[in-house]
């Protein structure tokens, strides 16, 4: 890249960091927060990375702005997952599994794992759903169609609500939508 002056919201590749998203501007430096190694600055000459996406600098983007834009980028396209708080009354309970005719040793799991297990399923659909509705191969009745898929998965999985602190954390199956 020539020395072109990118702007808050540009979006980068560099060769030791990878992918990130300029969220300031300096004399001589950018401020880039990287995917995998949080914010870092660069100088303004650096060329040998890749240019994803160059916004210009007269576009007026809130640091506010760029933060939500981040934030969403991350939570769609990453394995980061937010923090998900378990409800009161479960933090640092087990969940018991037990065999109907007690053959078997019951197994004792803290709650906090299998709920990290729950929300690490939910994430993961999230970022299916995205995939899919990006996805260029797929016609839009191909992929209403898997998203009907999905939002059955999310149905199946309600009952683990209760685990869940806020309710803007639950599941939400057909019904409910």
């Amino acid at each position: 890249m020539e020395n072109t002056v990118l702007g808050i919201g540009s979006r980068v590749n560099h060769p030791a960091y990878g992918k990130g998203v300029v969220i300031r501007l300096f004399q001589a430096a950018y401020e880039v927060c990287f995917i995998q190694y949080g914010i870092k600055e660069v100088g303004k000459n650096y060329t040998a990375w890749e240019v994803i996406e160059a916004i210009p600098v007269e576009s007026a983007v809130s640091f506010s702005d760029m933060e939500q834009s981040l934030a969403k980028i991350l939570k769609a396209w990453s394995d980061v997952s937010e923090i998900v708080p378990i409800a009161d009354r479960w933090d640092g309970g087990k969940l018991t599994i037990s065999s109907k005719d007690g053959s078997v040793s019951p197994k004792e799991i803290p709650i906090d794992t299998f709920f990290h297990k729950i929300v690490m399923v939910r994430d993961r659909l999230r970022v299916m759903e995205q995939r899919i509705n990006a996805h260029k191969g797929l016609s839009d009745s191909e992929k209403v169609d898997l998203q009907q898929y999905i939002t059955r998965i999310y149905g199946s999985l309600t009952t683990f609500n209760i685990l869940f602190k806020y309710k803007e954390n639950h599941f939400v199956g057909e019904r409910s939508k």
